[in-house]
């Protein structure tokens, strides 16, 4: 008769523990998470994290789309995590293709993308024409950081006026693998060139490993590229297939 009654006893001794350990992985999913580059340096710290039982939902005020993608997929890549809700608003204080917008798509790029520093430039947009000032380490981040200004939707011209400091490299802000994946996948879907829907990326210990099929040897070349651009990727095995 008391065995009939030993399962219930079990489940309520197992219980509390399998409560506690969720717990626990919800907690570190939310420390992830506002730990990331993207959330602390992308995106501001301006969304916040809640995790329940695997399940993240995301709120706050962001400026456009983009950044409220990059803050669901930046979650989607941290392990223990089962779905995630994006309840995030976009409140802009840039209008669409204004001068301002242009400024601040242009910083936001040079946040993430390698060999470039945003903490050292300055970029002014007056009528859709950059004026880029500060300093950079040397010739070839100057004409790199004009090269990306020039990639934003609307610009018309860019005049650069970075000055060249050959000083000692300043130590880059770290990148974590969530970070990294979510800037390799936005960088091949915002490429025309590219199919982010055909590839698959994930990111350990900053490698980045790329899956899926590509078109032709340029397309695969081109996915191995964008991603070595992206700020804190160490190398890339680009293991995507070449349809004949």
């Amino acid at each position: 008769m008391k065995i009939k009654y030993l399962p219930a006893l079990l489940a309520l001794i197992v219980s509390p523990i399998a409560l506690f350990a969720s717990s626990e992985t919800d907690r570190k999913i939310e420390d992830a998470a506002k730990a990331s580059y993207n959330y602390r340096t992308v995106l501001e710290d301006h969304v916040s994290v809640k995790v329940s039982d695997g399940l993240v939902t995301l709120t706050g005020a962001v400026q456009d789309a983009d950044q409220k993608a990059l803050a669901k997929d930046t979650v989607e890549n941290l392990p223990g995590v089962l779905g995630v809700k994006n309840d995030i608003t976009i409140n802009s204080t840039y209008p669409e293709h204004s001068d301002s917008w242009m400024a601040f798509k242009i910083r936001s790029r040079l946040l993430v993308m390698a060999n470039v520093s945003a903490a050292t430039t300055t970029v002014d947009v007056q009528n859709g024409q950059v004026t880029l000032g500060g300093t950079a380490e040397n010739l070839a981040q100057k004409e790199l950081t004009e090269v990306y200004a020039k990639e934003i939707d609307w610009v018309k011209s860019v005049k650069n006026n970075i000055v060249v400091v050959e000083n000692k490299p300043t130590i880059a802000e770290s990148m974590d693998d969530a970070s990294i994946t979510s800037q390799v996948k936005y960088a091949l879907f915002s490429h025309k060139a590219t199919s982010a829907l055909k590839t698959s990326v994930t990111t350990t210990d900053g490698v980045v490993h790329v899956t899926g099929s590509a078109d032709s040897d340029a397309e695969k070349s081109l996915v191995t590229k964008l991603a070595m651009d992206i700020r804190g990727t160490k190398s890339v095995t680009n293991d995507m297939t070449v349809k004949s």
